[in-house]
């Protein structure tokens, strides 16, 4: 696992989420500068964050939604560093958590060369990975529900079907003359 080691002005951790996100910004002593919830929102953020621009570092634990705001920084030359959600749950899991503490507690995993760095995927190459990974889900959910169907025809000892049912030609259709093709459910 690598971890973010490089020093700053400024270190800003945000705990995000789709609507929301909440920042905290620390100094290099580790004195905090800025503490605020706001809207997900690019021209808000850029603004909130414009005196600390000169020396910053950006950092987000890995969730579903960091995508605009590490486009956000790419386009306007900000340091952005994407947090292992994983590792960083084990670093500082506690028995407090909320939004606040969380932001907080990234800025200074940040600060202490501590923060468990993810790969940022390149933007032109997300909606590639994104629709594998939506393949992947589907293709599961699909085996999932064949079994389904010929489990529920086992617990009902009915006879096995005559073709492979996962492909479509060989799937009944209703109204089908033929009886043979007819999937019978219930005893």
């Amino acid at each position: 696992m690598q971890f973010y080691t490089k020093t700053h002005a400024h270190y800003c951790g945000i705990d995000l989420h789709t609507k929301m996100m909440y920042i905290c910004i620390l100094n290099t002593s580790g004195e905090m500068v800025l503490h605020q919830n706001i809207a997900t929102d690019p021209a808000k953020f850029l603004k909130l964050i414009e005196p600390f621009r000169d020396d910053l570092v950006i950092g987000v634990e890995c969730i579903f939604s960091w995508y605009w705001l590490a486009d956000t920084c790419e386009q306007h030359g900000l340091a952005f560093i994407l947090g292992h959600a994983l590792y960083i749950k084990a670093i500082h899991g506690g028995k407090s958590k909320n939004d606040k503490l969380d932001s907080e507690k990234i800025a200074r995993l940040i600060r202490g060369g501590n923060f468990p760095m993810a790969y940022v995927f390149p933007a032109e190459l997300r909606p590639y990975r994104d629709l594998l990974r939506r393949r992947n889900y589907l293709v599961h959910r699909r085996s999932e529900v064949l079994a389904h169907v010929k489990l529920t025809n086992h617990q009902y000892n009915l006879p096995a079907f005559e073709k492979h049912i996962g492909k479509k030609g060989n799937r009944t259709v209703v109204g089908d003359s033929d009886p043979r093709n007819h999937i019978v459910w219930g005893p």
